[in-house]
């Protein structure tokens, strides 16, 4: 079979059918305008309905359709070479090869006709999976009818991605051209220069222009946003808060997510209500990127207010590296200070004001050492006060914020030998390199989704299935000396999402699916990596969507989580129960805090 990939499109094909020296058929001269290889189309269709099939969080059929033309070209790449090859290796010395004319326009027709088939009649199973991963997560899926879109969106996005492809080879083309006419070289060589400048042109363009433009556009864009203030949120007048009158931070120097943090949370009152004793105004520390002009000036500006507050002579002190935005879990916030009644220090530092999937891409070693500055500094001054008077030295962080305090630990001991009582880190990135060492290295015949890592001592797993999975995870076998707790559901993309996805099957997909992962899901080479990735993205850019303790929202299960590492003395189950009706009805009536 000839492939229509190298044939210009000539104006004679172009020309009205009358006009034709030879008659063609209609599906010969429509397709002679989109010049596409019929092997590649069976592919495409191929790689488009697996792209269908389930994966970790519910999808709508944009991404969907994103995802399936993505995949779709891949698969319509991967067979236009495996045409090519079959032909050149094995059919170009055949007698009977080509066909006659009519038998090979009626292979390439039913090639259509049962690509296009096969890919609207996948949509029905498609539709149905997404339901069915819906309905575990408790929210409704879409209907068929709805579903149906995704072709079309999958057709746009593999159209565009196509007539790409075909501007670099042909960009390829001219090179090889030129060089041919000007300096006489062979065909093989010329077409191999004209490849090798134009991949460096494409590398350097992706590496250079494109992706300092993407982080000049997306710094234009959110940094605005840094500088204003939430309605409702007004500067507090409490001196335990960072920001107020008495604070060494000014109020407008603390970012949209830092004056979120300082202005909100419980006060002294109602936590004396909710515990029925008296309790203590909660310390809430924090720097902005405008608060100093560097890591350094930031770190000892909250060192500066650690020492005005007095935190190292509360019960608990916090350590909380942020996400990408600066923004700290307010559900977590408030469960750790209604537990300690309000006797706790919490403090944070902004790194960056992009979002967390993109500081992901740009800024994941300056969280790091952001993190780690924050983390060392705080310690260091934490060892100089009286051993015997020193607050509980607790560590928390969620999704870019975890990656960010995993970072300061170079392997497990450091967290026991620096002195840290309690760690909970939530929704971790597969990138994390703490966590992939405990994950890679866990206890032989445990699995990925809840690894065991030596026998439990000192660091523990748990999917926060229920507040019973989580207590039964901190209590079995007993729990001595520091806890360490990684919460992460086996429905989270962050935490499951990696490049080795593209070509190796990871454990977690062999396993039992956990609480909230569809036993349906199937692992596909390079499909499975995009899949995920869609998940990813659709759950950080359309998280209010999604339904509360699946994916990468934890919710209230960070109240079990804290209960399990870092209770009070005489704490009980009935003890968490009462804090969680509290925090579940705040959740439940909004508010500028859980926005």
């Amino acid at each position: 079979m000839t492939s229509a990939v190298d044939d210009d499109v000539t104006g004679e094909a172009q020309a009205p059918p009358e006009r034709r020296r030879h008659r063609e058929s209609f599906i010969e001269w429509a397709w002679s305008l989109v010049r596409l290889d019929f092997v590649g189309v069976a592919f495409g269709a191929v790689f488009f309905c697996l792209s269908l099939t389930p994966s970790l969080m519910p999808r709508d059929w944009v991404l969907a359709g994103v995802i399936g033309g993505i995949n779709a070209v891949i698969g319509y790449g991967f067979g236009v070479l495996v045409g090519w090859l079959v032909r050149r290796l094995f059919l170009d010395h055949r007698a009977w090869w080509p066909p006659r004319l009519k038998v090979l326009r009626w292979m390439q027709a039913a090639t259509v006709v049962l690509s296009i088939g096969a890919s609207v009649l996948m949509l029905v199973p498609a539709a149905a999976w997404q339901r069915q991963i819906a309905a575990v997560m408790g929210i409704e899926g879409l209907s068929t009818l709805v579903y149906l879109r995704t072709l079309a969106v999958a057709l746009v996005v593999g159209g565009l991605l196509i007539s790409l492809a075909r501007v670099i080879k042909d960009a390829i083309k001219f090179l090889a051209r030129m060089m041919i006419r000007r300096f006489n070289i062979n065909d093989e060589v010329a077409m191999f220069i004209g490849t090798a400048i134009v991949v460096v042109l494409i590398i350097t363009l992706v590496n250079g222009v494109l992706y300092r433009g993407f982080i000049y556009g997306a710094n234009a864009m959110f940094r605005p946003v840094n500088d204003t203030t939430r309605p409702g949120i007004e500067q507090p007048f409490q001196p335990e808060r960072s920001g107020s009158a008495a604070s060494y931070v000014p109020w407008d120097t603390l970012g949209f997510q830092g004056r979120n943090f300082v202005a909100t949370g419980p006060h002294a009152p109602e936590l004396t209500e909710l515990n029925r004793r008296p309790a203590k105004e909660p310390i809430r520390i924090y720097a902005g990127l405008e608060t100093a002009d560097t890591t350094e000036g930031r770190v000892a500006v909250l060192l500066s207010e650690l020492q005005r507050t007095k935190a190292f002579e509360r019960k608990v002190l916090v350590i909380i590296p942020t996400t990408g935005t600066g923004w700290v879990d307010p559900v977590a916030a408030r469960a750790i200070e209604s537990m300690y009644n309000g006797d706790t220090a919490l403090v944070a530092m902004q790194y960056s004001y992009l979002p967390s999937w993109i500081s992901f891409l740009a800024d994941q070693e300056k969280s790091v050492e952001a993190g780690t500055a924050m983390i060392d500094a705080i310690h260091q001054r934490w060892l100089q006060w009286p051993e015997a008077s020193r607050p509980k030295l607790v560590l928390y962080g969620e999704s870019l914020g975890s990656m960010a305090g995993q970072g300061a630990f170079g392997y497990l001991p450091d967290v026991v030998d620096k002195g840290f009582s309690s760690v909970l880190w939530v929704g971790p990135p597969n990138a994390s390199t703490l966590h992939r060492a405990l994950t890679v290295r866990r206890d032989p015949g445990s699995p990925e989704v809840q690894p065991v890592y030596d026998g439990g001592r000192t660091v523990r797993f748990a999917q926060a299935a229920s507040p019973a999975e989580i207590a039964g995870v901190a209590s079995s076998p007993p729990w001595k000396g520091t806890r360490v707790l990684y919460l992460q559901h086996p429905s989270d993309p962050v935490v499951w999402w990696s490049p080795d996805l593209r070509f190796d099957r990871p454990d977690w997909l062999k396993e039992a699916p956990g609480f909230d992962r569809t036993p349906a899901m199937r692992w596909y080479p390079i499909i499975t990596f995009w899949q995920v990735s869609a998940d990813m993205a659709g759950n950080v850019t359309n998280s209010q969507a999604l339904p509360r303790g699946h994916g990468h929202d934890y919710g209230v299960s960070q109240l079990d989580g804290w209960a399990a590492v870092a209770a009070p003395d005489g704490w009980t189950p009935a003890d968490t129960e009462r804090i969680r009706r509290a925090l579940e009805k705040l959740i439940a009536a909004g508010g500028p805090e859980f926005q």
